[in-house]
């Protein structure tokens, strides 16, 4: 099927900024992609081009833009929509920096999702399935929700210093129960948080952000679990992002809330600490993106009691995989799409992950779109688990639906102690 037309626009993600939109047309129609942004953002991730200026605060997007319009649609049209590998390197060799600084990884992406759409509706085919094509995989199967239900850091304002708190409904069956086991849990933290007299108002991903404290905010969720009728670890357990990059300075992590300071052993003893007290079974981003020498220790410490996920410390990029594989840093892996920047790149070190046995995790964004991309793209590529933020906001509940839907078809479900 070949492809008639590429146009790009600027948009607005969730979070009230501009963002990339692309339309790739074929004979069998229009297909659009979003591109979702980042808050904490790694600094070794790809580049998202913005234009900087007074206009949206310097947010605009109006380059990457043209850069798909002008330079990239050029060297598309007439193409086979079909030849994904072949429309991302040559995105790529455009591009010709080694972080796609030159069109920006915004610009590529929103290219490369729309031409997948595309290729998928040529051959009449689930998208899902098509990108298991791509990746190589033929066994389907839904993945498990990471939900997050509070937030801080750089999520939330006043809020806690570790980003992320979720829960996992570890003990599920199937894809919808899974969402069931986290809507009910979710409605019983928000009527625990009332009853405290604490803030209901949500952050970036629709969790909840009240003024509390780092270690509460377990206890938070441990007693909506039990509340929602559940058991801790068994059925419900908890996930901690704890973004420790944004936390980190001069070798040192400062708990601002707490007013202290902890070195990088003192870090893996604290989070020691916390999967002994509390249901944990997961932790991303434990430690600082160049932290290296900490993250073995604390892969060799903890490893083997919960996983270890690379997210700002290998940022979807093969070299820093490749590198945190050897070192045995990690024990899994967080996915995301505009790290790196093309459909292509993303399926190749999702393979590159599942030939080590790591685990690998399909995760949104903080600035997300309407766009369901994400999900098919965690069923097609095998993911074991995904991570689109809480089950409330429209723009985090269209991909649990997709989920949903897909569920309908293909009805496989693989649990986290299997």
């Amino acid at each position: 099927m070949i492809i008639k037309k590429i146009h790009a626009r600027q948009v607005i993600d969730s979070k009230g900024y501009p963002t990339v939109e692309c339309d790739a047309a074929t004979d069998a129609g229009i297909f659009r992609a979003m591109v979702p942004s980042g808050a904490s953002i790694g600094r070794h991730e790809a580049v998202e081009l913005r234009d900087g200026g007074n206009a949206f605060f310097g947010k605009g997007v109006l380059k990457a833009v043209s850069n798909v319009n002008k330079i990239i649609a050029p060297k598309l049209i007439g193409r086979n929509c079909l030849e994904q590998e072949k429309i991302d390197r040559i995105m790529i060799e455009l591009d010709g920096t080694e972080n796609k600084s030159k069109l920006g990884a915004n610009a590529i992406l929103s290219v490369s999702a729309a031409c997948c759409k595309a290729g998928a509706a040529s051959l009449i085919v689930p998208l899902y399935k098509y990108i298991g094509k791509l990746a190589g995989n033929k066994e389907f199967v839904l993945p498990i929700p990471m939900m997050v239900f509070l937030e801080g850091g750089k999520h939330a304002d006043h809020s806690t210093d570790l980003q992320e708190f979720m829960i996992m409904p570890v003990g599920a069956n199937s894809f919808s129960q899974a969402v069931q086991y986290c809507v009910e849990v979710y409605h019983a933290l928000k009527e625990s948080l009332k009853s405290k007299g604490m803030n209901t108002s949500v952050g970036y991903e629709g969790a909840f952000s009240p003024r509390i404290g780092n270690e509460e905010a377990f206890e938070l969720l441990v007693n909506a679990i039990e509340d929602a009728g559940y058991k801790p670890k068994s059925e419900i357990g908890i996930a901690l992002d704890a973004a420790a990059s944004e936390l980190c300075k001069d070798g040192k992590y400062y708990f601002a809330s707490e007013k202290r300071q902890l070195n990088s052993g003192e870090m893996i003893d604290f989070y020691d600490y916390l999967i002994e007290k509390y249901p944990i079974v997961s932790i991303e981003d434990g430690l600082g993106e160049d932290d290296w020498e900490a993250w073995i220790e604390l892969n060799k410490r903890i490893g083997k009691k919960v996983q270890i996920i690379g997210d700002d410390l290998t940022v979807t990029n093969p070299q820093r995989l490749e590198r945190a594989i050897k070192l045995g840093a990690i024990n899994s892996i967080l996915i995301k799409l505009n790290q790196i920047g093309s459909v292509t790149e993303t399926a190749n070190v999702i393979k590159m992950a599942k030939e080590k046995k790591l685990k690998v995790i399909v995760s949104h964004r903080s600035g997300e779109t309407e766009d369901t991309f994400v999900a098919d793209f965690a069923v097609g590529v095998g993911a074991d688990q995904c991570k689109f933020g809480a089950p409330t906001r429209s723009e985090r509940t269209a991909k649990y639906n997709q989920l949903l839907r897909i569920e309908e078809e293909i009805k496989s479900y693989k649990g986290f102690y299997d």
